[in-house]
């Protein structure tokens, strides 16, 4: 019998924050990342993504105050992940483009943290892993309504 449930149900809509985020964080130690905080990796992905991106859109998009960004890109240029750039749109300013070394990095990271979903995935029974494949469709639909930056 399946239940239905109130779209505003907040206590669920909680658990359901609640579990994704606790996911997220359980994921996110890798070998690979083991160097990087996490504001130095989610700036990378960012920057691998969309870049090249100029500092006040990577602050905007990461929402990190300019002088935190300001350390985060120094240390990822001097770890060889990010460059700086001109910016042939407007000479006084920079944009970041990621290297080969930090697009390899994100790729091993990505891989690592599929890897231990999949290991963690394959503990679950059989009921289990086809409701949660059942449910990916609807995770990918919601995530597509969610704009990248809130209002």
């Amino acid at each position: 019998m399946q239940v239905e449930q109130d779209p505003t149900d907040t206590d669920t809509a909680q658990r359901l924050r609640v579990a994704i985020d606790k996911l997220s964080r359980r994921l996110r130690p890798t070998e690979a990342g083991s160097g990087l905080t996490p504001s130095q990796t989610s700036t990378l992905f960012t920057i691998v993504r969309l870049g090249p991106l100029g500092p006040s859109e990577i602050s905007e998009i990461e929402r990190i105050n300019p002088t935190m960004l300001s350390r985060i890109i120094a240390q990822l240029c001097r770890s060889g992940l990010i460059r700086r750039e001109p910016d042939p749109g407007d000479g006084r300013a920079a944009l970041v483009r990621a290297t080969p070394a930090g697009e390899r990095l994100r790729k091993r990271i990505h891989r690592e943290r599929a890897q231990a979903l999949q290991q963690y995935i394959g503990t679950l029974d059989d009921s289990q892993r086809e409701r949660l494949w059942d449910a990916l469709p609807v995770l990918e639909a919601l995530v597509e309504q969610i704009p990248r930056r809130r209002p």
